[in-house]
């Protein structure tokens, strides 16, 4: 492997996982203190190795075309997002077929942090693309 795609690949490892710590740490107080009496669907953590799976796989994908010197990185990060939402989609199709009683709890469990982790993986295949 290429020394510059195994630099940016622990570089964004270890702010994905601190990114994701943090966040789960915030998570749980929220839920501790305003969630008390909601039964989750989910577990939290369920939800957050979901998110920081298929972040770093796509992230990964990316930076491996672009270190071999792919050019058109652009779609295959389309195609990635595309595949996250597949995903989503499936990995909500339990809760969804199971039609829960406290839906919005559920939703805001998986989608808050759904969208920092897209805005997270945005910004670093922005950062690594502008590199050039």
């Amino acid at each position: 492997m290429n020394n510059l795609f195994k630099k940016r690949e622990l570089n964004f490892l270890v702010q994905l996982i601190v990114l994701s710590a943090l966040l789960f740490g915030i998570h749980a107080y929220l839920n501790l203190h305003f969630a008390k009496n909601a039964v989750l669907f989910f577990p939290l953590w369920h939800i957050y190795v979901f998110h920081l799976v298929t972040v770093v796989i796509i992230y990964t994908l990316i930076n491996y075309r672009e270190s071999i010197g792919k050019t058109e990185v652009f779609n295959a990060f389309i195609l990635g997002m595309l595949l996250k939402m597949i995903l989503a989609m499936v990995f909500l199709l339990p809760w969804i077929l199971a039609k829960p009683e406290q839906k919005i709890y559920d939703l805001i469990n998986f989608f808050i942090p759904y969208f920092i982790f897209l805005a997270f993986e945005v910004y670093a295949v922005t950062r690594l693309l502008q590199k050039k």
